[in-house]
């Protein structure tokens, strides 16, 4: 089956790669996202990823607890490298060549990044993983991934969660909750549904860049969202609300 993409941004929260863990990394989670990266590139499409690192530190849970929100946000960004590296070594260790790319110089473990040899990457069929966010306190890495998408010029965002799309209320405690399967970014910014931050859905607005929120832990899910089946919502400019 063809793709529907050639050239892919997917956001990964720190959450998503500790599984059922409390805290931390889930080496099996980690081999099963590899596992699905790979089979992505072997299609032929370009692949980057921009990581969270809320399943290490979360600098707005700190900030509320006293600490200064900027070091809470720099301490957070380093989270990210953490979970960077730790994605490139499962993916290398499953045939990807894969590259990190920091926000924050760290030259002993990561290529600066550079907008252009991102793409050069993503020409040479490397994945190249978007770590530190965007090197800025008080930005989230959903921002981030609006803004690297843009940057790379992506056809498409997706948002690996863990629900199968957006819902008017909490699917976990209203189980009246009506999932969207395509959705507008008025209905999500006007809504308040918290898909990702408003700044992000704004960027993407800006840009027209869609974004796919679909469930990473039902196996296959990216390959299936890139060959254009609806594993999910579908937030656009375009989009009608269903």
């Amino acid at each position: 089956m063809g793709t529907k993409y050639q050239r892919v941004l997917l956001k990964l929260s720190g959450e998503a790669l500790m599984g059922s863990l409390g805290y931390g990394i889930d080496p099996a989670v980690v081999e099963d996202i590899a596992q699905e990266v790979a089979a992505v590139r072997a299609s032929g499409v370009q692949l980057a990823i921009v990581v969270g690192g809320g399943n290490i530190f979360r600098g707005v849970k700190a900030s509320a607890q006293g600490m200064d929100r900027a070091t809470a946000d720099y301490i957070g960004m380093i989270a990210t490298v953490m979970n960077a590296m730790t994605l490139q070594d499962a993916l290398e260790r499953s045939g990807v060549p894969t590259r990190v790319q920091s926000a924050i110089a760290m030259q002993e473990l990561a290529e600066p990044y550079i907008r252009r040899r991102a793409i050069r990457h993503l020409e040479k069929g490397r994945v190249v993983v978007f770590g530190a966010g965007s090197g800025n306190p008080f930005f989230t890495t959903d921002t981030t991934a609006a803004l690297r998408a843009a940057e790379i010029d992506a056809e498409v965002i997706f948002k690996a969660t863990k629900v199968d799309g957006i819902y008017d209320a909490d699917p976990a405690t209203n189980p009246q909750a009506h999932r969207y399967q395509s959705i507008t970014y008025n209905h999500v910014l006007t809504h308040d549904l918290r898909v990702m931050d408003s700044t992000a859905i704004a960027l993407c607005k800006e840009n027209n860049i869609p974004i796919m929120v679909f469930d990473i832990t039902v196996q296959g899910n990216i390959l299936r969202a890139i060959q254009g089946e609806s594993v999910g919502t579908i937030v656009g400019g375009s989009c009608e609300v269903i």
